[in-house]
């Protein structure tokens, strides 16, 4: 085991937690390694993997992270490789030709990739040692960042024979820590915790007023010119607007978030990995892969969402072991916004209810397909949400997931069709032709008839995807797969729809009341008169971390009384009709109903479901003029007046 670690990672020890998790797995048991963002988790499954006699492998709920690890393993000469939803078909099928064959140690996948049964049937073929879940709080309903198809990966160790597990996390309560060990069947005395305390880094909190923090922002980066900076923000706005400010002010930033097109998000990344930019303001898209050493300052200008999301932003200030700070610039003022993002993800009973009522109807064909996009809008139920449902649907055994296929191809020439004949001949020419031939061309795309191609040519579905796929490959066409279409087995349809959609409410409503509680858990963490680094650790079971570490904001005898917000006006003196007569009735319009309360206050709060795509509901007047009032004040006060 030291060999390895020296000859094959180049390390001369072990990093704390490191070896106690790797002599367990390498007994033969399952173990959860609970360690700090940077402290050397990917270890834990790197040299095991090495040793282990067959295929090791690691679940991750992101592609970049996957892609960087790769990366490293493929310096150090191991044999890894991962199949994903950017590759072409034929490197999937190397990569899996690779793990037939023992040849390959360690394969990296996405939850989603399960959900297809023609891989789930691969995995059956290939002797497997240890599953690898990466990011495993993802599992827990308690966890800050709960992943509905983890859920399913308990299921998949079984299917699979998969002797043990690894979980790792660098942010688990021990109530996420517990849910994680029932659900693997891990030991107490395997679960390997190394402690949340960073003795580097500086922990403070600064109450500040709302008005007053882009003043202070700017007087702190100031003062720590060229340092590497992240300012993290709660709204893609807000990123946009901070970072022009800083650039106003003489601090050159950059501003992150979803919204930008890929290739300028990895273009910032670039440039702040190697030091050409030094401070993004960034949503919390940006960090998760990160893995540069010398970040100086964590800024939150906006409360994160969550203890764990702090905890986890914070976690990439001073990886080098030099001393970072990170600053919250905390006041009340965001806490209904906040709150109001959880609300959103809260289906309607109705729409639950119709997803029932879809599942019933295709009883007759026993398989249920769908698009989840579709589906989304349908039941107006978000696509993050829509998730958690099917899988308590699967978790019920009332569907099992097939596999997913996309319902429309289209290509564009790069090549005249007649050049593309030439280059085959006999049986492959004619099926190329038919392709071609069955295709309609519109000015420049021509969509697949899949359905003509079989009729007319007996050509199966597979067979004209591998073909296009081999096409574009080589740059005669490009092509482009749109509506993703998901196939589940029904497997009992003899439910009761209105108890069931009742009690899927409730699960969700717990759900939601769990998420405010962690939102008013973290306001308690910044007002503490306790040291910050101990309550932090406190917070994840950590009772090891000196009571005083002596440079946090409270060490330094400034604890946070954070301001409240501005007072707002009375929601009784708001006029209803002005607020909220075009959404309603744009509303009658475009569904032939009133909207319910709960609808008209996700409106007011500016909560976006996905009807509210159909209406434009952005541009009508109303949205989101009552964001700033707590959620169940603007639900009471829609109800009133639904019921005059």
């Amino acid at each position: 085991m030291h060999n390895t670690l020296e000859q094959v990672f180049g390390y001369p020890q072990f990093r704390p937690g490191q070896e106690t998790a790797i002599t367990a797995v390498l007994a033969g048991r399952s173990v959860a390694a609970i360690f700090p963002t940077g402290s050397g988790k990917s270890l834990c499954y790197q040299l095991p993997a090495l040793l282990l006699p067959h295929l090791t492998l690691v679940v991750s709920p992101l592609l970049a992270l996957m892609q960087d690890q790769l990366a490293f393993l493929k310096r150090h000469g191991i044999s890894a490789g991962s199949i994903d939803s950017a590759q072409s078909r034929e490197d999937a099928n190397e990569v899996m030709a690779r793990a037939r064959s023992g040849e390959l140690k360690i394969l990296m996948i996405s939850v989603e990739r399960l959900k297809n049964e023609r891989f789930r049937n691969f995995l059956q073929q290939v002797p497997i040692s240890l599953l690898v879940v990466d990011e495993a709080h993802c599992i827990s309903e308690w966890g800050h960042n709960f992943r509905p198809d983890y859920l399913k990966l308990p299921d998949y160790q079984r299917q699979f024979n998969i002797a043990q597990a690894l979980l790792l996390t660098a942010t688990a309560t021990p109530k996420v820590i517990a849910d994680m060990q029932s659900k693997f069947a891990i030991a107490p005395e395997d679960v390997v915790t190394t402690g949340f305390y960073r003795p580097n880094l500086n922990l403070l909190v600064e109450p500040v007023r709302g008005q007053d923090k882009r003043r202070r922002l700017v007087e702190w980066m100031a003062e720590r010119p060229g340092q590497p900076s992240i300012v993290y923000v709660t709204l893609q706005k807000t990123a946009e607007h901070i970072a022009e400010h800083l650039e106003r002010n003489g601090i050159q930033a950059e501003a992150y978030h979803a919204g930008l097109p890929h290739d300028r998000r990895e273009g910032i990344q670039q440039r702040f990995m190697a030091g050409r930019s030094n401070c993004i303001v960034a949503t919390i898209a940006f960090g998760m892969g990160i893995d540069k050493s010398d970040i100086r300052n964590v800024v939150h200008f906006d409360l994160p969402k969550s203890i764990e999301n702090y905890s986890q932003e914070i976690g990439r200030a001073g990886r080098d072991g030099q001393p970072s700070d990170c600053l919250v610039l905390a006041n009340r003022d965001s806490l209904n916004v906040l709150e109001n993002f959880v609300y959103g993800d809260t289906p309607e009973r109705d729409g639950i209810r119709y997803v029932l009522d879809e599942l019933k109807a295709s009883e007759p064909e026993g398989q249920w397909e769908f698009l989840l996009g579709p589906l989304a809008d349908q039941s107006n139920i978000r696509a993050l949400p829509l998730k958690t449902l099917l899988v308590q649907l699967e978790l019920r055994g009332l569907i099992a997931p097939r596999y997913a296929y996309y319902a429309e191809y289209r290509f564009k020439y790069l090549l005249e069709p007649e050049a593309l004949l030439q280059r085959f001949e006999g049986e492959r020419r004619d099926f190329v032709a038919a392709i071609i031939q069955t295709s309609p061309r519109a000015r420049t795309w021509a969509t697949v008839n899949f359905e003509a191609m079989y009729t007319q040519y007996s050509a199966e579905r597979n067979r004209v995807v591998t073909a296009l796929d081999y096409f574009q490959e080589k740059g005669w066409v490009e092509l482009e797969s749109k509506q993703m279409t998901e196939v589940y087995s029904l497997l009992h349809s003899d439910f009761d729809s209105d108890a069931l959609s009742a009690e899927l409410h409730e699960y969700f409503s717990r759900h939601e009341q769990t998420e405010v509680a962690r939102i008013h858990a973290m306001l308690e963490v910044f007002a503490t008169e306790r040291c910050l680094g101990y309550r932090l650790a406190e917070y994840f079971g950590d009772h090891h971390a000196p009571e005083r570490c002596g440079h946090c904001s409270v060490c330094h005898g400034q604890v946070a009384r954070l301001p409240e917000p501005p007072a707002l006006p009375a929601l009784v003196d708001k006029n209803f009709a002005a607020l909220c007569g075009d959404f309603i009735h744009k509303h009658e319009q475009h569904t032939g109903s009133v909207p319910t309360a709960e609808r008209l206050t996700r409106f007011l709060c500016g909560i976006s479901v996905p009807l509210f795509t159909k209406l434009k509901a952005r541009a009508i007047p109303g949205y989101a003029a009552l964001e700033e009032y707590p959620y169940a004040q603007v639900r009471h006060w829609a109800d009133d007046h639904l019921l005059d």
